[in-house]
This record gives C-alpha cells, structure tokens and sequence, in this order.
C-alpha cells in the first residue's frame, strides 16, 4: 500500500453533489442525490488511491473562530437545504461503513482540518492527496501535496495551481485576499478580479510588497486597493487555513478500516442502490447477515451466470440451434449488419438466444439461469482469411418459415430495426413481441435506453461496446470486416444480454397495471405500423423543391443586398464577429446579452428583440429563416430520396421524448415550418402518386380538450360540448363579454393564455408574448382561474401528486417522471412544475394519437384497403388515399380517430383532401 496521505473535504463535496446531481429519491421520496454523489467519489478514490493513511472531513456544526473575528463571515450564505440536511447523517454513516475515518473539530473547519493533518505528513515525509473541489485549499499545494477533484477529474500540483490562477500555491493567500471571497462573504479589493490580482502579485512580489507600495499603483484599481489597505490583514486572516489545529487522533491512527457491508446492505436497499446492492450480492462476496430472505424487499442475489457463446458455421450447428428455436417459448434475435440506415443496411451476421419451453420456472420472473447459451450465425464476414460461412439466401430460407411464424414470440432490442432488416433480404419478421428498448421506455422514459446503459443499470453488467469492435473515427471498419470470433464474443453478448433484460425488466412492467397497458396496448401494436410507415415513404416532387430552392437563393440574394445598404458597406450575414462589429461598434445598437466569452451575442433571442426597432436584425432574421430552409429542406430532402423506392423514408423513434411523444428523423418531417409562406411551399413538395390524394387528419385543440377532461371544469367542458370556439368563449368569460363582442385582439390574448397556462407560463411570459405590462398579464391569470376554477385546482392537486410520487401520468398510465420536482434549486423545481401540468396533456396527446394509428391501420388491414399510412406529424395523422377510396376514408378516418377514448369531452378531428400535404390542410 503506498504511504501516501488521502484526504477528502466531505463538506465541499457534500454541496457539490447535492447540485450537481438531478434530485434522486428512493421508494419512499428520500431525498438520495448528495448521498450517491459522496458515495460514488469516496469508492473511486478508495479504488484509484490506494493510500495507507486516510481521513473523510467534514465542517462541525457551530461557530468559529472566523465568525469571532468577522461577525460578517458566511453570513450571507443561506441555510443548508432541508433535502440536503435530511441526507447528513445517512451520509456520515455510509462513510464509516465504507471504511473512512471521520473527523469533525469544533471551533474550526474542514480545511484547518486538512491543513494540520497535511503539514504533519510533510513533517513525517509522506505525500498528501487532498480531494476538494475549494479553491481556497490551493494553498496547501507543495512538492508533496496536490489536489485532486473527483467531479472534474482535475488535478492540481505546483504547476496546475500557477496555470490556473496565475500564482504559485505560496501566493494563494495573497490572491484570495485581493479577489475575496464572494462564497464565505469575505471581501477583497472593489473591483479587483483573478487577473489583476495575478499581475499585481507577479509585479511587486506579493500582498506585504503590494499594500507598501499602494500609492504607486494607478488608476481606479489604484484607489481601491489604498481605500482596502486597513481591511486586507483581515482578509488575509479570514482565507489562510488554519494548520496547528489540535487534534484528537495521531496522523498513524487513520487507517482504512474493514468495509461494514451489513450497513452498507441496509443503506444501499433503504436508498435504491441497486448497482451496488448487486455488487455486495456477487457470488464471492459473503452475504450480509441482515440479507432479507426470499420474497423480501431485495431480489435474491443473482447467479453468476456462465456464458456459453457459440459460431455457427456449419449446417449440422444451424439445424441444431433450428431445432432449439422451434422448441423454444420465446426467441431473442439481433443482426448485425452493413449500416445503420435501415432501409440500405443488409446483413452480416444473426445472433440468438432463447428461453427453452421448459425453462426453470424462475426465468419469467427475472432471475438468471445459471448458464447463458447463445450463438451468432455469420453469413457476409469478407476480410481476407475470413472462414466459410453459410449461404446467406439458403440460410434465410431455413429461419424463414420461424422468423415469419406470428406464433412464434421473438424479443429484442429495437425489433424495428431488425424487421427492416429482414424485408431488405425478403423476410417478414412476425411474432415481436416484446422490445426491451420500449420495456425501458415505459418503465423509464427519463432514463437512456441503449443496451449497453441497460445491461449495467439492471444487469450490473459491462458490455462489449461496438467501437472497441469496429473502431472509431476515420479508422471504423464495417462488421463485414470483423473477425468472426471477435463477432461471436460481441453479437452473442447482444442476443444473450437483452433477453436477461427482458427478464429483469418486463416483470417490472407487468407489475404495474398503468404501465403494462401502456407497453401492451400501445407501445407494442405500434412497432409494426411505424414499421410499415417507414418502409412506405412519402413521394416527393423534387422539381418543385429545386424551384422552390432557386426562389429562396434570389431572396436571400435580394435581403443580402438590403442588409449591406442597412449596414452602410458589404458583410458576410453568417459571421457573427463581423455582425457584432456592425451592430455594436458602427451603429450602436443596445447590447442585450452577452456571450460567455463577454462578446455582445447576436443570438435569435437578441435579434428578434432589436428588430422591434431597428432593420437590419428584422433582415438578419429572415435571412437566416430563408438559408435554413435551403439547406434543409429544399437542398436536402431531393437528395434523401431513396432510389430504389423513388420516396422519402423517416425513421420514427418511440423512445426519445420522455412525455411520449414520437421523434422524427433523417428526415425529420416533424419540424417543417407552416407558419410562413415559404415554408408552406415545402410542404407542397410532399405529393401524392397518380390515382391517390392526400389526406390529413387533425385532432382540434386536443391539448386544451385534454385539459377540460383533467380538470373536471364545468364552463371548459359546457364550451366544448358546445363546439364553441374555445379561445373566444375563454375571452367572453374572461373580459365579461357576450362570445359576440369579443374582438380579434381579444380573441388572440385568449388563445395565449389557454396555451400559455398549459405549458406553465407565468404573468412574465404572457406580458412578454402579448407586449403588455405584467400588472396586467397577470390580471389575465387570475380572472381566468377565477371563470375555470377547476383547472386551478387541477393545477394544484398535479402539482402535489408530482412532489409526493415524483412523477405524473397520462390518463392512460404513462408515467412522466420528474427528477427535479423537489429540487433544492427554485429554477429546476419550478420548471419541474411546469412540466407536471403540461406532461399529461401532451403525454395523454401522444397515447391518442398512438392509439389513432392502431385503429386506423387495423381497419385499413381488415378492409383490405389500398391506402396507406404515410406520416404521423404531431397530432395529425397524413394518409395517401387511393381515388376510389377517398369516400370510404373520408367518413371513417374522423370516426377512427375520435373513438380511441371515451373522454368528456367529444375528440374533434378535422380531415381535409388534396393532391399534396399542403393542399389537404
């Protein structure tokens, strides 16, 4: 063990972790993210450093003998957050049962702790880490003394300390006392910041050579130092670490001690630590004596499960693993193939894994059979010495009569990938039932969702990661080139770890009845149809879109010159350094905001504000509307046209919103601008083929009907069972106006705060978008809370379920979790609140729309109808109808949509027809 030093200043890391951390809770709401964050610091340190001296410090409570000194000293700091008080004492428990000695003096601080106990190892000849993230202790710094902070990997010796403050760790003292303290209140020299404090040391020497010589220095900085003089030897005093603290142990008394891991059991369930809990269960490790038994509140420690990996090259292997996937109750597929878009990539290789038809009767319910046996079938591996495979076209129709089998359930990890896959080879993929990405989706939308991320968050399990396969970079090869062993251990792994996740996770889905019904009822029926969306396409007019990018060129050409004449001489519109120089140093336009860097920023914020009342932002900002058209839309989407199919194929992702929503891309359809008249002409590139229309269904208003329902408010309710225009029936009850007087202005204030309020927006948002005073923005507010006293209450009573459970849901399950809900932080936890109303609107949208697609299809598939889903775009569902159809479609799409739930209010949906999408608006 090296004879080294290690101390930790647990009180800044306390507070550091605290806020670095989302708010993390266990089961029961306990606050657990400064808890985590210490312990997850102290075991790498423990790990990284293996010292024979140790120490963990924290602040005593009371005074010291700073506050004697300068009554003034912290004072300004606010009380410790009762979230990060609760954690304390769990805190200084997993410490001592981690190992560490604590030490807690009275009258000083953690960093005189630190400060005795380093100078006493330099006097005995040891080295010192000391692991903070407090600047102040930079001090300390010496040949045998650095420091190191866990949160920034950061590590500080003689030279980090000059780099990074421009002093040496034997003028900190001086520096801080020049700089002060803004933290622990202690003042420096009025406006004397880290670089002048830097040039002054390095110029007279130090703060003694400084304060002698203060009338020679100049200038404004000048007077304040000579108005500072009297005050500085009390600064000095207050930010020098105090290093003769008597202490009650000897420096070889702090020793590491054994691990209490009948503690460190009881902290890790009490607080949710799984990973580590799994950790102290690994076989190997002895079992805590405080271990509940079976059917308690921790699973039963988990086998260490043995891999039996397997290539198979031969046919005897193929009709061997045949055999067991026919025998099998559930078949867990992966392919490896040649690119990541789906519909270009062919494959390379399979993999599989299964749960036999006579499994333990312990592997439904999650917990691993002791042995793990996969294979990897390669089919297109062409590196030089490659081995012989089996043919690829002969292999595919040996597995096609199973992969095409409904009856035959098949697990993965994003099956839709691997359905495209598949029909790219001319193979039908049936049987998905179960995803692992969308069983990780359900159960944690807020979470990452790879497999990799998965395998260690449920598993405790580190994967092969495909970089340390193919590589990075420029020097990434294809998987056709990886050896084919190399490919077993990584493609077997796939197929192996994501049924072992299925395992853990969907008894956790179907435990919840919510969450079950969401994954069964919606997640799942929905994975085919975007598939086959996907593969379908949407026809575009690319001649138009070449047209239409000449138009935009010669309108940008035209604003470019405006903007020249406006400027009085000819820039480059995209350098914002030359847009900075002309706005502010020729024209002397008001400065906003600023960059990090301190530049004035020329920001789309900053520019919308100034084009209020000067033009070149207003040409500024149009120009960079128009160009990203252009390089989008216009340039981009001919070029995305697949050439096989003469269509555009999106990818939808089912996981990536957290409130459920579905995301689009390569190319995202869902973020075509509709707001101006250039952008429309894009979506009229989106066209039908000959004997077909389009056709477009929209839900109306369905966020503010959604409200009605959630809330329960009568006069919300009455206006759309009424089919009211709802923002003039809000105006109307808000202004105690007849719905026929309300003006357009007053119809539009309305519409603001109905969508306003959904989202959150408080009296300064709404002033902000309506350009009126907060005094009377927030008159608005309250009158309308005082017509819809049930949406207050609804807003009331959501916001308290949020904080006492962490999450919201939709109204048919979907769980929105909300990290930040009881933050210590007044930003994060109101933004979390704001986002406790809006969730389950916009989630109980996305679960209507989802639901919308199911029954459409399904009738479109039980009708044997030729038209076809194309698009899903917010909370409009796009179709291509075939002529002879449209009536038929017509009629029934509105009924489709409008029946997926009974809500109290009527799900309005408003279809239209046209030869493209724009015109079927």
């Amino acid at each position: 063990m090296d004879h080294t030093l290690l101390l930790v200043d647990g009180s800044s890391y306390l507070y550091r972790a605290f806020h670095a951390l989302p708010d993390l809770r266990n089961r029961d709401g306990f606050p657990t993210g400064a808890l985590y964050g210490v312990i997850n610091m102290l075991r790498r340190l423990h790990k990284e450093n293996p010292a024979a001296f140790v120490a963990c410090v924290f602040d005593a409570k009371g005074k010291t003998f700073r506050d004697d000194l300068y009554p003034e000293y912290k004072a300004h700091r606010p009380p410790m957050p009762e979230d990060l008080a609760r954690q304390i004492e769990p805190i200084h428990e997993a410490v001592r049962a981690l190992g560490w000695p604590i030490l807690m003096i009275e009258g000083v601080e953690a960093d005189d702790v630190i400060a005795t106990l380093v100078r006493r190892a330099e006097a005995e000849g040891l080295a010192s880490i000391v692991s903070t993230g407090d600047k102040d202790l930079a001090q300390l710094v010496t040949p045998r003394v650095r420091l190191v902070n866990t949160m920034t990997n950061e590590t500080l010796d003689e030279a980090g300390v000059q780099a990074k403050f421009g002093v040496p760790p034997a003028r900190i003292v001086d520096y801080l006392s020049l700089v002060g303290d803004a933290v622990d209140n202690v003042p420096g020299v009025d406006k004397v910041g880290p670089k002048t404090a830097a040039k002054w040391i390095a110029e007279y020497g130090g703060l003694d050579e400084l304060m002698a010589r203060a009338g020679e220095v100049k200038g404004k900085a000048g007077e304040n130092l000579r108005q500072a003089l009297d005050w500085l030897p009390t600064a000095r005093t207050l930010v020098t670490v105090k290093d003769d603290v008597a202490l009650p142990v000897a420096l070889d008394q702090l020793h590491w001690q054994p691990e209490d891991r009948d503690k460190l059991f009881e902290l890790f369930e009490r607080f949710n630590f799984r990973t580590w809990l799994r950790e102290l269960q690994a076989p190997g490790a002895a079992a805590p004596a405080s271990a509940p038994a079976e059917g308690g509140a921790v699973a039963p420690p988990r086998a260490r499960v043995e891999r039996r990996y397997e290539t198979l090259l031969g046919a005897a292997d193929l009709e061997r693993w045949l055999d067991k996937l026919a025998g099998a109750e559930l078949i867990c597929l992966d392919t490896e193939t040649t690119s990541l878009d789906p519909m270009q990539a062919r494959l390379v290789g399979m993999s599989f894994s299964v749960v036999p038809a006579r499994a333990h009767p312990q592997a439904e319910l999650g917990f691993d059979a002791p042995v793990a046996e996969a294979a990897y079938l390669p089919l297109a591996h062409a590196y030089a010495g490659a081995p012989d495979q089996l043919d690829l076209a002969a292999t595919l129709a040996h597995l096609k009569p199973i992969l095409e089998d409904p009856d035959r359930a098949k697990v993965g990890q994003n099956l839709k990938y691997d359905w495209h896959v598949l029909k790219n080879h001319g193979v039908d993929l049936q049987g998905i039932v179960h995803d692992t990405l969308l069983q990780s989706y359900v159960l944690e939308a807020h979470e990452r969702h790879d497999m990799d991320t998965l395998a260690e968050r449920h598993l405790g399990e580190t994967t092969i990661k495909y970089e340390e396969v193919c590589g990075k970079g420029a020097g990434q090869i294809g998987f056709d080139q990886v050896d084919v062993e190399r490919a077993t251990a990584y493609a077997a792994e796939d197929a192996d770890i994501t049924l072992r996740l299925h395992q853990a996770m969907y008894p956790r889905v179907r435990a919840e009845a919510g969450l079950d019904h969401v994954y069964r009822h919606i997640e799942m029926p929905l994975l085919p149809i975007l598939a086959r969306i996907e593969r379908t396409g949407v026809k575009l007019d690319c001649e138009l879109l070449r047209r239409h990018s000449d138009f935009l060129a010669r309108e940008m050409l035209e604003i470019e010159q405006k903007a020249h004449a406006a400027a009085g001489q000819p820039f480059n519109l995209n350098s914002t350094k030359q847009l900075g120089e002309i706005f502010f140093n020729q024209l002397k336009l008001p400065v906003l905001k600023k960059t990090p860097k301190g530049a004035p920023s020329t920001d789309e914020e900053v520019l919308e504000k100034l084009a209020e009342d000067y033009p070149l932002p207003k040409l500024i900002l149009d120009y960079r509307g128009l160009a990203k058209l252009k390089s989008t839309y216009t340039d981009k989407l001919p070029l995305m046209v697949n050439p096989a199919t003469g269509r555009v194929h999106t990818t939808y992702s089912q996981a990536v919103a957290v409130t459920g929503r579905l995301a689009s891309n390569d190319p995202n359809l869902q973020n075509i601008p509709v707001r101006t008249q250039e952008g429309r002409k894009i979506r009229e590139a989106f066209v039908a083929e000959p004997g077909c229309v389009i056709v477009s269904a929209d839900y109306s208003q369905i966020e503010l009907r959604i409200m009605a329902h959630l809330s329960g408010d009568e006069r919300l309710l009455a206006a759309f069972a009424e089919d009211a225009d709802i923002h003039r029936a809000t105006a109307a009850e808000v202004l105690g106006l007849a719905p026929e007087q309300v003006l357009p202005e007053q119809r539009r204030m309305a519409k603001a705060v109905n969508f306003g309020l959904i989202y959150g927006m408080s009296a300064f948002g709404l002033a902000a978008q309506l350009n009126i005073d907060r005094t009377t923005a927030q008159a608005y507010i309250d009158r309308y809370f005082a017509r819809y006293p049930g949406v207050a209450e609804y807003m009331a009573r959501t916001r308290e379920q949020a904080k006492m459970e962490g999450y919201v849901e939709t109204l048919f399950g979907r769980r929105l979790y909300l990290p930040e809900i009881r933050s210590g932080n007044p930003q994060r936890r109101q933004g979390a609140e704001r986002a406790a109303i809006n969730a389950p609107m916009q989630g109980t949208a996305a679960d209507l729309i989802k639901l919308a697609m199911i029954a459409v299809q399904g009738w479109l598939d039980a009708e044997c109808l030729q038209t076809r889903l194309i698009m899903q775009v917010h909370d409009e569902l796009v179709l291509e109808v075939a002529e002879a159809e449209l009536d038929r479609v017509r009629t029934r799409l509105p009924e489709l949509m409008g029946g997926v739930a009974d809500l109290k209010v009527p799900l309005k949906v408003e279809a239209g027809v046209g030869p493209n999408w724009e015109a079927a608006h």
